[in-house]
Parts: structure tokens; C-alpha cells; sequence
């Protein structure tokens, strides 16, 4: 509340700094009898706070008002500076830093005031300060998930792109709901989708930076004094990797008016919206690599302790030692682009850089020499640390981006093209952006789907990127560094054009979370080390158990033994047979014996459109031919080891059920075409082998 009239300053002039020693404590502001702790970090020689109150005079017109307080010179230790401020009321009061003469905000501060309004040029000229107040929140007993990594599904988000464009409210169906929604690019506007997030299979999100940090860009050697000269460049840092304020979440993700908004309770509302879903939350914190290693493992700590972060993705900085053996840290999830070490006890570090995504999409686009990449990726699963796996991220293509471009489109940033990977490893199916071509259409959607399968059939936690789901596209642009709009911003009506996409995408989430086997506990080993007469990953070619390592070769099978997978029932998952042929032409894989009683039935295949890939449980087909398949160019073929009294019962409900005169005709048409096919290049053979032999038996 703001004094009013007549009662200028009024709860600044009553303040006293208190003559005690503080003596050490937390950094930023700490409630106490009387008053409050305040602990920050100065460089300087003559260090003081300064208090602000605003204050409306007379005449109506917004004023302010301030009061410095010096340090006492007794409360310094290193750089820290500590100090007891007695007072009874501090609502509405900020503060800032004064080291010699020059203001600064805390670096400590939890909540800050002034930047409010997204993008505002004014930036620049408004300081940013700390807010005194620090509210009590009813967690309700909550605490994090701790999901295992084998059991998560993570969904990268971004704060204002999930839901800034028009239509994102009521885009999942729930129209009813839209016109008094939260508003877009707010902590609450996420919260509304956690219906959608639940409906697709997730169980953790991946959050972009939402901690305090200024997005209007100054030119590069610019300090960032908001009383210096430097003027903005016209851009927006939109991803928020640069400096901010570690411990404090972003006041202009929040919802309501400016000087009202609230974002520390919104974001902790946020939290436990998420965990009371089942729901984990993990944030990136971006690090310049100029913080001590005692300031980055505090303000981790911070995030979990009083947010209740299920974990922190270091982003700037590699895997720092400090956090790795941070007692208070071990159950945290903690995701680094390299950790050097691996941990005892509960996996809670996570490898998360390019490595999947660069060998997967080379894979995906039919390079050579890439069998060898796909076993290493596919099986992937350290015992000491998990391992993130991505098709596609912030930094780069879109998925559908990485079917329709290879050359990165990214004139929009202003920087004449130049910034940016060339190296995005994608194919675009035969013509450069968008097309009206069937064919080239139809093979985009095929690729779609075997990218969402080599990532969600791959052992380490899959990443899936927000709109990859349904499409979405930056239209080239693998740089949207400052793209504060529609190009960044995701396009929920594509919910409804590439239903496809999504359908197949949730299809493919819930086949992983059903089947152990592709989600392990631990790294398969390739052995049958239970004597059951199958290894629980085994490997083959173009003959059973005959893989083949060829630089030439873009085909291989994976056999899973559901023996090594054991469900909470204590009875084992199924049999599997996933067949990728990345090559340009159909390639014909043997397929390994499974036990007896048991036949190879269908689950994906990539190559049916009708079916959008999708052989729904329960209706799974049975091979007619089960020593052999002949798989489409560029397609994978996922098959499931079902007993036959299971089989049979299902086709006596499909005979009940089905009466598809017209697709049982086109299926007899295929195998007649197949047959014609086989007895042609027979004859073909036979005339061959005849002319080779006439001159033979005619003496010549």
C-alpha cells in the first residue's frame, strides 16, 4: 500500500538500523524479530542501502522518497556486508545498493520492482529494485517428484512462447475456459495447460529461464548502467541467456498490473500445481562462467529450498564439482552439458548437450556410417548419471524445421544471416521450405514419425521440444534469439491441421511408459545374463544375429527380451523387434525366433499413412510371413512378440467387429501385385541362368 496524502514517507522515517553486530546469515533479506536481515555482495569501499518509498503529494503526483543506511563497518566479511533494519512495516518499500556512490541492485534479491512490463524500453532508464516483503506460503505438505530419469518424459517450455499467440487459450478443446483464462505469457497461463501436458504423456518440464534478467539488448560492450548512455539495440533478449538475478523469478511472467504483480507466490503456485499433477518442474539458470563456484551452488540451493524445483539445468557453465558433491543437492535432479564424474548412490546428474541430436538426425537423413552411432545412442543409460536425449531443441531447428530445411533462414535476426549453426544435419526432403507437393508432404510426415521413434525408443530421458507435437515451425530460423513474436510464439492451431503429429506422438509416449524395456533401469548389457536364452538387447542384419557394421550400410535390428524388464507385477514385458531402414531403398530383414507359442504382430510401422503408423493395442496384426519383412525406404517397423492364444482371441473380436470389404480387397490386391512381383523377377532369373548355361550345353 502506498502512503497517502498528508502521510508522506511515513514507514521509511521510522526505520532504525540496529547497533548489534549481525554477524552472518542468509544472503538477501531474512524476516527477524523487529525487522529484517539484510546480507548482499559489494565491491566497493563505502557501501550503503538505500530505502525507497513512493509517495503521491499534494498536487496527486507520484514522488519517492529515500533514506540511506551505511553499513557498519564491523558487518564485513570478504566482500559480503550484513545489516539488521528495525521496523514494523516494510510492505511497499524497495531497495537498492550504494557502493561508492553508485546504485546497484542485489544480487541476492528475491523479488524485484521496475521492470514489470515486458520489453519496455524504458528499461533502461528505471532502476531495478529489491522488494522487502516476504510473505508466507502454505506448501501443503508438498515436496519434489524425485521421478526417476528412466521414467521421465521432459517438455521444454518457454514462458511467454507457450501461450503469447492468439488462440493458445481453448486450443486443447476447451473453449469454454478461454474467454477468463490466465493471462498469456504469465507463470498462472502455464498452469492452465497442465490438462494438455497430462493428455500427451508428460511428466517433467524443462522451463527456460524464469528468473529476473533484462531482455531489452544494449549494444555488446555495453555495461547495462541503467544511468549510462548506452541506448538499446531495437532487439529483445527473448531466451533470457544473459546476466540476472539468480534469486529472484522474472516480474513480468507474472500476472496483473504493473507495481501489483506477485511473482514469487504465482511461481510457487505454479510448483505446487504441478506436483499436486504428478507434474515435475526443472528450470534452467543461465551463469556467465564469471560466478564463484559458493554463488552458483547458493542459488541452486535457493531454487529447491524456497521453490521447490525438482531440479536445475545449468546453462553457461559446465558440470561445476561444488554441486555434484552438495549434500543437500544428492536427490535434486542436476542437468550439465558434461559431468566429469559419476555419483554413488541415487542418480540425480543428467548429461545434456548435441550428442544424440547430431548422430540421430545424421542417421535420420540417411548418412552413411551411422550404425555404429545408433547402438551407442539407443542404448545409452549410465549407471552413474542419465543422459538427456533430443531430435530438437531451443537452440536450432524445429523438428518440422529439420524435415523441410537444410540451410538455416535466419535474416529475420537482422545480422545478415550470419548468426547461427550451418551445421543443423537435416534433410529436406527434396525441396527447400515449405511445399504443395504430395510427395514431398507425405515424406516429411514419414520422417516425423521416425524421429519421435528413435527418440522415444532410445533408453536415455527423452526431451520432446513445445509444438514439435503438432508441427511447429519458426519457418527456418535456427537462432530466435530475439524473436519476441509469432516465429517464436506457439501456433496452437496447428493442433488441429497436424493432428496427425500429435496422435502418433502420444501413441508413441504412452507404447514407452507401457514397455519397460525401452526405458531400463539400467544400461542393457547385450548378454543373456539370466539364461532365459535370449540377451536383453541383441542386434541384427539382413540375417538374424548377423548385424551389420558396413560404412554403407543404413539398416539395422534391435531385439528386446521383456525377461530383463520386469513390471510392478513382477511379470515380464513383451518381445520386441524394432527395424530401421534409413535407407533410400526397401531392404528385407530376417526375423530372430521368438519363443515358442509366440509370433511377431505389428506395433509401428512409419511407412502406413492410413494407419498414420499407429497399430492401436488390441488390434496389433499378426505376420502371415514371420521368418521375414520387407520394410520400406527410410522407414522403422516396430513388431511385438504376442502369444498366439492372445492373437487368435483378438481376431475372433476383429471378425466380430470389422466388416472392411474394401481394405480386405486392397490388402488380397497388395499380395496378388507381391506375388506377380516375385514370380516375375523368378522368371526373370530362371531366363538367366538359362542363357548362362545354353552356350554350355551346346558345345560353344
Amino acid at each position: 500500500m502506498k502512503p497517502g496524502i498528508g502521510e508522506i514517507g511515513v514507514k521509511i522515517e521510522k526505520l532504525i538500523m540496529s547497533e548489534e553486530e549481525p554477524g552472518y546469515f542468509q544472503p538477501g533479506v531474512t524476516k527477524t524479530e523487529g525487522g529484517v536481515y539484510i546480507c548482499t555482495e559489494a565491491a566497493g569501499e563505502e557501501v550503503s542501502l538505500a530505502v525507497y518509498e513512493q509517495e503521491q503529494g499534494p498536487d496527486g503526483e507520484e514522488k519517492e522518497k529515500r533514506r540511506v543506511f551505511p553499513f557498519p563497518k564491523g558487518s564485513r566479511m570478504g566482500r559480503m556486508r550484513c545489516m539488521k533494519l528495525l521496523g514494523e512495516d516494510f510492505s511497499g518499500l524497495t531497495y537498492a545498493v550504494l557502493s561508492d556512490g553508485k546504485e546497484m541492485p542485489d544480487t541476492f534479491g528475491r523479488s524485484f520492482t521496475g521492470h514489470g512490463t515486458w520489453g519496455e524500453l524504458s528499461h533502461v532508464d528505471t532502476p531495478l529494485r529489491s522488494r522487502f516483503e516476504l510473505e508466507s506460503f502454505d506448501w501443503e505438505g508438498d515436496r519434489p517428484l524425485q521421478i526417476p530419469y528412466e521414467d521421465m518424459i521432459l517438455y521444454r517450455i518457454h514462458t511467454r512462447g507457450l501461450t503469447m499467440r492468439a488462440g493458445s487459450k481453448g486450443a486443447d478443446g476447451k473453449e469454454e475456459e478461454a474467454e477468463n483464462g490466465a493471462e498469456p505469457g504469465t507463470f498462472r497461463a502455464i498452469a492452465e495447460k497442465i490438462p494438455y501436458f497430462k493428455e500427451l504423456g508428460i511428466t517433467s518440464l524443462e522451463l527456460m529461464p524464469p528468473n529476473e534478467f533484462e531482455e531489452v539488448m544494449l549494444p555488446d560492450g555495453a555495461d547495462g548502467n541503467p544511468y549510462g548512455v548506452d541506448r538499446p539495440t531495437g532487439k529483445l533478449n527473448y531466451w533470457g541467456y544473459t546476466p540476472g538475478m539468480l534469486f529472484a523469478p522474472k516480474e513480468s511472467y507474472a500476472s496483473g498490473a504493473c507495481g501489483e504483480k506477485n511473482p514469487v507466490r504465482e511461481f510457487k503456485e505454479l510448483v505446487k500445481e504441478l506436483h499436486q499433477n504428478g507434474l515435475e518442474l526443472v528450470i534452467e539458470l543461465y551463469f556467465t562462467g564469471k560466478e564463484s563456484a559458493a554463488v552458483i551452488s547458493e542459488a541452486v540451493r535457493f531454487w529447491v529450498r524456497e521453490y521447490h524445483v525438482d531440479g536445475v539445468h545449468l546453462v553457461g557453465i559446465a558440470g561445476c564439482p561444488a554441486l555434484r558433491d552438495d549434500p543437500w543437492l544428492s536427490e535434486t535432479k542436476l542437468f550439465a552439458a558434461f559431468w566429469e564424474e559419476e555419483t554413488p548412490g541415487r542418480r540425480h546428474l543428467a548429461e545434456y548437450n548435441d550428442g544424440f541430436l547430431v548422430d540421430m538426425r545424421r542417421l535420420l537423413k540417411g548418412d552413411e556410417d551411422q550404425m555404429n552411432s545408433l547402438i551407442f545412442r539407443n542404448r545409452r543409460n549410465p549407471k552413474g548419471y542419465g543422459v538427456i536425449n533430443y531430435m530438437a531443441n531451443t537452440n536450432g531447428f524445429t523438428l518440422m524445421d529439420a524435415v523441410t530445411y537444410e540451410m538455416k533462414h535466419n535474416e529475420q535476426n537482422g545480422e545478415n544471416n550470419q548468426d547461427g549453426s550451418s551445421w543443423n544435419y537435416t534433410w529436406n526432403c527434396g525441396v527447400e521450405g515449405p511445399s504443395r507437393k504430395k510427395k514431398v508432404a507425405v515424406m516429411r510426415r514419414k520422417q516425423i514419425r521416425n524421429a519421435l521413434l528413435i527418440l522415444f525408443l532410445s533408453q536415455g530421458t527423452p526431451l520432446l521440444l513445445s509444438g514439435d507435437e503438432f508441427g511447429f515451425s519458426k519457418g527456418g530460423n535456427n537462432n530466435s534469439y530475439c524473436q519476441d513474436n509469432e516465429t517464436s510464439w506457439l501456433d496452437w492451431g496447428l493442433l488441429k491441421t497436424n493432428r496427425d503429429i500429435f496422435e502418433f506422438a502420444k501413441q508413441v509416449i504412452a507404447f514407452r511408459k507401457k514397455h519397460l524395456v525401452f526405458h531400463m533401469a539400467q544400461e542393457p548389457k547385450v548378454m543373456d545374463y539370466l539364461a532365459c536364452g535370449h540377451p536383453d538387447v541383441s542386434y541384427h542384419g539382413v540375417k538374424a544375429w548377423c548385424p551389420e557394421f558396413e560404412n554403407f550400410r543404413r539398416q539395422l535390428g534391435i531385439m528386446y527380451c521383456g525377461e530383463y524388464a520386469k513390471k510392478a507385477d513382477n511379470t515380464p514385458d513383451d518381445y520386441f523387434f524394432t527395424a530401421y531402414n534409413m535407407h533410400w531403398e526397401p531392404h528385407e530383414f530376417a526375423l530372430p525366433k521368438l519363443p515358442k507359442g509366440m509370433k511377431w504382430h505389428l506395433a509401428f510401422n512409419t511407412d502406413d499413412r492410413e494407419r498414420n503408423g499407429i497399430y492401436e493395442e488390441g488390434e496389433e496384426p499378426c505376420l502371415e510371413q514371420q521368418k521375414q519383412f520387407l520394410v520400406p525406404a527410410r522407414t522403422i517397423v516396430v513388431f511385438i512378440g504376442l502369444k498366439e492364444r492372445a492373437e487368435e482371441n483378438r481376431g475372433e473380436k476383429r471378425g466380430k467387429k470389422e466388416k472392411q470389404p474394401a481394405d480386405k480387397e486392397k490388402k488380397r490386391a497388395k499380395k496378388d501385385q507381391e506375388k506377380k512381383a516375385k514370380e516375375k523377377d523368378g522368371k526373370k532369373k530362371s531366363e538367366k541362368k538359362a542363357s548362362a548355361k545354353g552356350p554350355e550345353q551346346s558345345g560353344e
